[in-house]
C-alpha cells in the first residue's frame, strides 16, 4: 500500500481528500494532522511515501513545515492549495524552493464535487511523487524571496567545456515537468542579465498556478519572465513562457503563436511542439534542453531539434526529480549531452558565448 499523509487545518477538506484518495486501493492514509507541527510529531512513527500538506495552517505553516520535514526526513511532498489567491499565488512556489514536489489545486469553490471531479488527477499526481527523489535540504528558514537587483558579468562554462558549434546560437529552448519549477530556478536564476538571445520555456503546470510560478522566477532571476503573446518576437535577454493550456510555436519570421490545440505527448502546452517549432524555423542556430519530468514529452522534439543541427541537452538521472522525460530522449539519442542540474546553465552560457564568438554569423 501507498502511505499517504494528510496536513490539512479544514475538517470538511481533510474529509474530502481522505475519501478521494481511498477510491484508491493502492493507497492508505496512514494519518492526518491539523498542524505542520502535528505532521511533525507523526513522521518518524508513520514513514509516510508521500505528505498532502495544506499552505496556510496555524502553529506551523507549509513553508516551515516542509522546510522541517526536508531536513529531518526527506519526504516527497505534494503541496494542496487554492495556488490563485492572491495571498499565495508566490507562496506556493517558495515552498517549492524549500523542497515540496509538485502542486495540486484546490476547488475555488470548495464544493465537493469539484474536489471529486479532480480525484483522479490527484492519486495521478501522489503515484507520480511516491516515484520521485527526494534530497535532504539543510534548514536554511526560506522566507518570501526578496528581489535580485544585482547585474552580474556573463561568465563562461564551467564543468564540462562545450563542444564548438557550427552556428551562432540565436535561441535557447528549454522544457520541464514534474520537479521543472525548482530546476527552472537554478538555471534561469544562473543566467546573467548581459544574456544575449531570448529563453523560451515550457513548464507542465497546474492551471491557476502560472501567473504564481512567473512572479516567483521574477523574484529568482536577473532577466525578465513573461508570458508569451502571439504576433511578437521573442528578445534577447528575455524569459518566456506560454499562456496557459497552451502551445507556444514560433512562424516563419519568427513571431510567437500562442494557440489552444490538442495533447502533445499527453500535455497543452507541449515541449514537443516547442522543440518542434524551434527546429524548424532556427535549426542548428538553437539550444535545446529537456529537465525533470514524468512521461515522454520534449523527446521526440528534442530528437528533432538535434538532426536539424540544434545544440541539446538532457537532465541526467543523478539530479533529476523524476528522470522520464530526459531518459526517453536519452533513448532515441536526442541529447547531444547528458548533464546535472548544476551544470545545464554554466554550459549553455559557454555553447553561446562559444558559438558566437567562433561560428560565422548567418
Amino acid at each position: 500500500m501507498l502511505k499517504v499523509l494528510l496536513v490539512e487545518d479544514s475538517p470538511i477538506a481533510l474529509s474530502i481528500l481522505k475519501r478521494m484518495i481511498s477510491t484508491d486501493p493502492t493507497m492508505q492514509v496512514v494519518g492526518t494532522a491539523r498542524t505542520g507541527q502535528e505532521a511533525l510529531e507523526l513522521l518518524p512513527k508513520l514513514k509516510p511515501q508521500v505528505i498532502c500538506t495544506d499552505l496556510f495552517m496555524p502553529r506551523m505553516d507549509g513553508l516551515e513545515f516542509t522546510q522541517q520535514v526536508m531536513a529531518r526526513q526527506p519526504t516527497p511532498i505534494l503541496v494542496i492549495s487554492a495556488g490563485v489567491g492572491a495571498e499565495d499565488k508566490n507562496n506556493v512556489f517558495t515552498l517549492l524552493e524549500a523542497g515540496a514536489v509538485d502542486v495540486f489545486p484546490k476547488p475555488s469553490s470548495g464544493q465537493i464535487e469539484d474536489y471529486e471531479a479532480q480525484t483522479d488527477k490527484l492519486l495521478q499526481k501522489i503515484r507520480v511523487l511516491a516515484g520521485v527523489k527526494v534530497f535532504t535540504k539543510r534548514y536554511r528558514g526560506i522566507q518570501l524571496p526578496g528581489k535580485i537587483k544585482e547585474t552580474v558579468a556573463m561568465p563562461s562554462a564551467g564543468g564540462r567545456l562545450p563542444t564548438s558549434h557550427s552556428r551562432a546560437i540565436e535561441l535557447v529552448a528549454i522544457g520541464a515537468s514534474t520537479g521543472g519549477p525548482q530546476a527552472f530556478q537554478e538555471i534561469l536564476g544562473a543566467i546573467p542579465a548581459n544574456f544575449p538571445v531570448p529563453i523560451l520555456c515550457v513548464q507542465h503546470i497546474s492551471a491557476g498556478f502560472l501567473d504564481g510560478f512567473i512572479n516567483w522566477l521574477r523574484d529568482n532571476c536577473l532577466l525578465p519572465v513573461r508570458v508569451a503573446k502571439t504576433g511578437e518576437k521573442p528578445q534577447p535577454g528575455v524569459i518566456y513562457f506560454p499562456p496557459e493550456r497552451q502551445h507556444l510555436r514560433l512562424d516563419s519570421q519568427g513571431r510567437f503563436i500562442c494557440l489552444e490545440g490538442t495533447l502533445v505527448d499527453s500535455h497543452c502546452p507541449s515541449a514537443t511542439v516547442l522543440f518542434q517549432s524551434v527546429a524548424q524555423r532556427f535549426g542548428a542556430a538553437s539550444i535545446g534542453a529537456l529537465l525533470t519530468g514524468m512521461g515522454r514529452d520534449g523527446a521526440s522534439g528534442l530528437l528533432e531539434l538535434r538532426q536539424k543541427g540544434g545544440y541539446t541537452i538532457a537532465q541526467d538521472e543523478a539530479s533529476s526529480i523524476v528522470f522520464g522525460m530526459p531518459q526517453e530522449a536519452i533513448k532515441l539519442g536526442a541529447a547531444k549531452v547528458v548533464l546535472p542540474l548544476g551544470e545545464i546553465a554554466g554550459h549553455i552560457k559557454g555553447v553561446v558565448l562559444k558559438s558566437q564568438a567562433l561560428a560565422p554569423q548567418v
